[in-house]
């Protein structure tokens, strides 16, 4: 009987153990009243909203420079490309001027150099103007 009595009594012990332990264990994991899960839902939002607002200045002013760069790039090239269409038109007017033996001088020849050119330099404006255009729409 005295064995029964300290296996009754372990058994007490680990049942009353075991029920402050889950006790314990509910208080601490227990969920927040609504009105503390609505105030921490919020405040998260919050937190989400102004991260995300934070994240969309960073971004454009990424694109804002990228955009910059974009039409600083357009530019130039379209300045190169006048620049060298202007090079070549001088360079034949100058070998067809000189009536070198190698070159024949053709009004036809000289006034389609002169359309190409033209065209050209009027094709590198509208690149310049598109990448203006879609800058600004950005």
């Amino acid at each position: 009987m005295n064995e029964q009595n300290n296996d009754f009594g372990a058994f007490l012990a680990g049942f009353v153990i075991g029920g402050l332990v889950g006790a314990a264990t509910a208080l601490i994991l227990a969920p927040q009243s609504g009105d503390e899960m609505r105030a921490q839902l919020s405040q998260k939002s919050h937190d989400l909203r102004d991260m995300g607002t934070e994240r969309a200045h960073q971004y454009q002013e990424r694109a804002t420079t990228a955009v910059s760069d974009v039409r600083h790039r357009a530019s130039d090239a379209g300045t190169q490309a006048q620049d060298q269409a202007r090079l070549v038109l001088d360079k034949g007017k100058q070998r067809l001027g000189r009536g070198g033996d190698d070159v024949v001088v053709d009004e036809e020849a000289t006034e389609l150099t002169d359309e190409i050119v033209d065209e050209t330099v009027v094709d590198a404006d509208a690149i310049v103007d598109d990448v203006q255009e879609d800058v600004d729409t950005v």
